[in-house]
């Protein structure tokens, strides 16, 4: 009896040493995935078992489900720390990675085969890097991996089948892994996919009528043509700069767009002639230039638009930095802009997705041949973006991570304004969704736009002063020659923020399309808008008339802009991030309503303009004397 205790004491100990050993193992849950491959790629072949890929694990950052009650703390108008916006310190060290997290998902990786030795943190230890075989991958992420081929370059790029898995005590820990689903690729050859600045990349890209044959600078023509003096009249905006030393305000373009300033004082000499010879303040970011040895409305449109009315509308005295972002030829991502702006993005979530973002040094020659911009470049108070993606083209994960980033900078008090597009619920193009997800010129599923459906980020629409009225008139949505972006986010929920006047329209105002937007209480955009229609822009040496929330957005950044100096004369903080504010009771006196007109697309009408907040407008066009007053008497 002595004896068979024994030997049953024995083979439990041992059965305890076994489990001890064994891998620790747990369901495998999918981590991401995507419906549909992106417009012009196939796959071509299965990727060799044997060939090596460079496995690269973002890590999840710790304290990222506090990040919208941290930014409310800080914007909100009722908060008691309004304005008391984070040190760059204070928001490295809040969201840098746990050390549970390194050590959980470099323990499933060693369980699972891979040499300790082979796996590596960065610097940062917001990265686990480990050279792995195909098949090695293969069994890792739960996926089959395959070479596709782009159909109108014939690059091509390694990715997984749809979807990849991890453990579920892994998955919590990771924010993505790459190579995997992210198809804005360069392997070895140039991709084109993730220059933004591209002609015709992205869904916000203004439109243009043409030639211009006789200028009108009179407010009486408003309705034909737009010029600094409508703008101004039309948002009762007059500010002359009190501390433009202490102000700044910044304008991203996205090389080989590119301004011309020749063009720059052809304007000036017209609508505001004391800004003659003035040139925006170049901060070149990873070989941004305005050289790029060609021209034309496609190149230099966006760019002098841009440029030609935040400088005329904040003045001589208010300086405009020009973020010029990429080389012409390797060009850049919205995260390029990141990096330079905050060097803990170059690691956060394990930094740039080389398969999305450029490289640089480019590794290709003849571009840009200097370190890639880490950290470096102050945000200016106000920063305005005229280009966008659509959502089906990226993965919520590579979104979600980038959308982090904007609110990190709403923490530092930045003000981040995007364009919300210009084909009303449809993507770029005038693109839709199937029923299954799928991009398909003949659906009729809407198609929300990113950065707008990122809830960190002010997205503006575009109105219009309607033939033949006057410029006293109340407008109404864009609808010509472009239909204002905005609708509902299929990956960002909806913030608090915006809850009670989304949830208003959609009772009041129920705009049916059932099946055909988002109903599951996702973000809605844009936020606010300002015109876009009938601009009078230099470009070339000629006036053409322009159209496009691409005007709206840096008009919208000069208004704000003022705003910020005001506050900051009296010893206040700049807005930063004023989604919280613009939305409060507070501030319904700081906009004009826009009450008529659609945003048409997918076979449909779109959304309506309706009293109050709507998915065309937002919360209407800036009263610049209202909206000032309101900011001051703000602590």
């Amino acid at each position: 009896m002595l004896v068979a205790s024994r030997v049953l004491l024995a083979l439990a100990l041992g059965l305890s040493s076994v489990a001890a050993l064994a891998p620790r193992i747990s369901p495998r849950v999918r981590h991401e995935s995507r419906s549909a491959i992106p417009r012009g790629w196939a796959p071509v072949r299965r990727a060799e078992s044997d060939s090596v890929i460079p496995l690269r694990i973002g890590l999840a950052q710790a304290n990222l489900a506090a990040l919208e009650e941290y930014l409310l703390d800080v914007s909100h108008p009722e908060s008691p720390n309004y304005g008391e916006h984070w040190s760059p310190a204070k928001v490295a060290q809040t969201f840098r990675p746990s050390a549970e997290t390194v050590d959980t998902v470099r323990g499933w990786l060693v369980d699972s085969g891979i040499d300790a030795g082979r796996v590596r943190l960065n610097p940062s230890g917001g990265w686990l890097l480990a050279n792995v075989t195909v098949a090695e991958a293969e069994e890792l992420l739960g996926t089959e991996y395959y070479v596709y081929e782009h159909a109108e370059s014939g690059h091509k790029q390694v990715g997984c089948d749809r979807a990849y898995h991890l453990p579920e005590h892994v998955s919590k820990h990771v924010e993505l892994v790459t190579p995997t689903l992210h198809f804005d690729a360069k392997v070895k050859k140039r991709s084109t996919k993730s220059k933004v600045g591209n002609p015709g990349s992205g869904p916000v890209s203004p439109k243009t009528t043409g030639q211009i044959k006789n200028i009108f600078n009179q407010l009486q023509n408003c309705d034909e043509q737009i010029t600094p003096i409508c703008v101004r009249a039309l948002y009762n905006f007059e500010y002359i700069p009190i501390v433009p030393n202490k102000n700044s305000i910044g304008i991203v373009e996205y090389t080989p767009q590119a301004y011309v300033p020749s063009d720059m004082d052809m304007f000036f000499g017209n609508f505001s002639p004391s800004q003659v010879g003035q040139r925006p303040q170049l901060i070149s970011i990873d070989g941004g230039t305005i050289d790029v040895g060609f021209g034309g409305f496609d190149v230099n449109g966006e760019s002098n638009l841009d440029l030609q009315y935040s400088m005329s509308l904040v003045g001589k005295r208010q300086p405009v930095t020009l973020y010029q972002t990429g080389d012409d030829l390797e060009g850049a991502s919205f995260n390029t802009l990141l990096d330079a702006l905050d060097g803990s993005y170059c690691t956060f979530e394990g930094g740039d997705d080389p398969f999305s973002d450029p490289t640089y040094p480019d590794p290709f020659g003849g571009g840009y041949q200097g370190p890639e911009q880490c950290g470096g470049v102050t945000p200016a108070h106000v920063i305005s973006t005229s280009y966008s993606y659509d959502e089906f083209d990226l993965t919520p994960a590579y979104m979600e991570r980038q959308c982090a980033e904007y609110a990190k900078l709403g923490l530092m008090g930045v003000t981040v304004l995007f364009s919300s597009g210009d084909y009303g619920v449809a993507g770029n193009g005038g693109i839709c969704l199937d029923s299954e997800g799928f991009p398909d010129f003949e659906g009729d599923v809407f198609a929300p736009s990113f950065p707008g459906g990122c809830p960190y980020i002010t997205s503006v629409g575009a109105t219009q002063i309607n033939p033949g009225a006057k410029v006293t008139d109340p407008e109404s949505a864009c609808m010509q020659v472009i239909y204002s972006g905005g609708g509902f986010s299929d990956v960002f929920a909806m913030p608090s923020y915006q809850k009670s006047a989304v949830e208003k329209y959609l009772s009041q105002y129920p705009p049916g399309y059932a099946g055909q937007f988002n109903t599951s209480g996702s973000r809605a955009y844009p936020d606010l808008s300002a015109n876009g229609a009938n601009y009078v822009v230099a470009v070339q040496g000629e006036y053409l008339l322009v159209y496009g929330t691409s005007a709206s957005s840096p008009v919208t950044a000069a208004i704000l802009s003022a705003v910020n100096d005001a506050r900051l004369a009296l010893g206040k903080k700049p807005i930063g991030f004023i989604n919280p504010t613009i939305y409060s009771s507070l501030f319904k006196i700081a906009f004009h309503d826009i009450v008529s007109g659609s945003n048409p697309g997918c076979g449909t009408n779109g959304f309506s303009a309706q009293p109050g907040w709507d998915p065309v407008t937002g919360v209407g066009t800036p009263n610049f004397p209202a909206m000032l007053a309101a900011w001051l008497l703000l602590p």
